[in-house]
């Protein structure tokens, strides 16, 4: 017999539980947990796939498609060659429950393989959702091309051309995607490294007419992708007849053409925005189409302050050359045209200077009266357009035209910031376009996780809409907000989207084997305020498995 009552609360339980017939165990010896997996953010990926119904786009049910969305779903979380993702998928729960964890190489390609054969089935569904009147009653799509480097030297589709990505001289492939008026992709197309902007256009223009069904797109591209004679060329079968259902565009001059319409008294008139930034004109040049002319201050002031800076850049490099002839360091007409020749085109300014050489001087100076012209054009652009006003005016026009920037913000994804497109590591032409066609997928899947994730991003949730169109786009001052303080009101911090996936990685699935059990049970950890947000924007449970 003993008095309990002076002891500690948790052993007198402890007492009560043995003589009851528990058998007791150290705390640290009651559960074994043989296994933590990354589990958060390859879940949510998957439930924001299964909301947008991406498997059945994607084809029957079965092992292919199973590593085809695997590959997707890796490129959003953690993009990599296709032999690192076969790796880190052990090490994360999208492999096991997709049954990827096991695949090999051989089964990566087919999967690649089965997709590319599917990739005209996806596109369409994805033009019934995105681009069919009911969803796009303005019936326009944007379209623009870009291209990406290539390591490796035998791929068909290699090709030296035109580099956005500033490789020069190294081997590429271009590709053009399509996207509705909000910027969601729609489809892809890759072409040779050397193809032209225009021959990209008459390509994407077939496929939303012939494979499609849409007759009556507006298609929107930039100046140098919808030139007068692609717009001819489209406009009549290939036996030279016209089309019943002409094709539809919005694009943009190039320089020349705003300065012809300036000279000589010509319609576009400076007067006409001494109170306005947006004038529609006409011009016998373009019959049938309407001219939308447009100045925007902030772009004129940036680019006469640009094109300052680069003049006096080559100034100063020109500068050591012609002390040197002053000095007699360097004589003779032709050793000083090729000293001259090696800087003053770096900045692409040569045009806007006068050089006088002999064999013993050397001379630079302004063309004051050319920059002068080209400074009245800084800030100019005009829109050209055969819909009519009816169906578009002026102010719908330029939105429209700039909407492109949403492409632009695609292409910055899939290159970049996401999805890391580039280089290209593939050889062959089938396994090239599926690369292609994944990261486009991914970019889609990363387009809707951005948008229902915006409250706990750093993510503009409600841009204002500017009340004049040819304005600069702004910041809210929510989003503002966001960038100062970094945390909302509750305390919580705010995320880039990549910061939220990782934040998400922590929730992990762990293997749970309890004292005298030989199982092991999977539970989760307990979610964070911010993890059960994140699956509450994508309405959603957060799953103990993928499937």
């Amino acid at each position: 017999m003993a008095n309990l009552s002076a002891l500690p609360d948790h052993v007198i339980d402890l007492i009560d539980a043995g003589l009851k017939g528990q058998q007791l165990v150290p705390a640290a010896e009651a559960v074994t947990i043989t296994r933590s997996v990354p589990h958060g953010h390859v879940a949510a990926v998957h439930a924001m796939a299964a909301k947008l119904a991406l498997p059945a786009l994607l084809g029957p049910a079965g092992r292919p498609r199973d590593l085809a969305l695997a590959l997707i779903i890796s490129r959003v979380v953690k993009p990599g060659s296709k032999l690192s993702t076969l790796t880190w998928w052990a090490d994360v729960t999208l492999g096991g429950d997709l049954g990827a964890a096991d695949a090999s190489t051989d089964d990566i390609y087919a999967a690649m393989d089965w997709l590319e054969d599917r990739q005209d089935a996806i596109e369409a569904g994805l033009a019934r959702r995105h681009l069919a009147p009911d969803a796009n009653p303005s019936r326009m799509a944007l379209f623009d091309l870009s291209s990406s480097w290539l390591e490796g030297s035998h791929c068909p589709l290699a090709a030296r051309g035109y580099s956005r990505d500033g490789k020069k001289g190294r081997l590429q492939i271009e590709y053009g995607l399509l996207t509705d008026p909000e910027g969601r992709p729609v489809a892809v197309r890759v072409f040779p490294g050397n193809t032209g902007d225009p021959a990209a256009f008459t390509q994407i223009v077939q496929v939303v007419r012939d494979k499609f069904g849409l007759a009556k797109m507006v298609m929107v591209g930039d100046r140098g992708m919808i030139t007068s004679a692609r717009i001819a060329a489209l406009n009549q079968h290939e036996d030279g007849t016209p089309r019943t259902g002409p094709c539809q565009w919005i694009t943009a001059l190039r320089a020349p053409a705003i300065k012809k319409l300036i000279a000589d008294g010509g319609p576009l008139q400076l007067s006409l925005f001494d109170e306005q930034d947006l004038a529609e004109i006409t011009s016998p040049d373009f019959p049938g189409e309407r001219l939308v002319a447009c100045r925007n201050p902030v772009l004129a002031s940036d680019r006469a302050r640009k094109r300052e800076d680069l003049l006096q850049a080559t100034e100063k490099l020109l500068a050591p050359i012609i002390a040197r002839v002053q000095a007699g360091r360097l004589s003779g007409a032709g050793p000083i045209g090729v000293e001259i020749g090696k800087v003053i085109s770096k900045y692409k300014t040569a045009k806007h200077f006068q050089v006088t050489i002999t064999d013993d001087s050397l001379a630079v100076a302004r063309k004051q009266d050319q920059i002068d012209a080209e400074a009245a054009l800084d800030g100019f652009y005009v829109l050209r357009t055969p819909v009519a006003a009816s169906e578009l005016d002026a102010s719908g026009v330029v939105t429209a035209y700039k909407n492109l920037k949403y492409v632009e913000r695609d292409f910055r994804h899939i290159k970049a910031d996401d999805l890391d497109l580039r280089p290209v590591f593939h050889r062959l032409e089938e396994r090239v376009k599926a690369h292609v066609l994944i990261c486009m997928l991914a970019c889609y899947l990363t387009w809707h996780l951005r948008r229902a994730w915006a409250p706990l991003t750093f993510t503009d949730e409600h841009p204002p809409v500017p009340a004049n169109p040819v304005s600069p786009a702004r910041r809210s001052a929510a989003a503002q907000a966001k960038a100062s303080y970094q945390y909302d009101q509750a305390g919580q911090p705010y995320y880039s989207f990549h910061g939220l996936l990782e934040h998400l990685a922590t929730l992990t699935r762990n293997q749970v084997r309890f004292a005298g059990a030989q199982t092991t049970v999977p539970m989760l950890t307990e979610p964070t305020s911010t993890q059960r947000e994140a699956f509450h924007l994508l309405g959603a449970p957060i799953p103990l498995t993928l499937k």
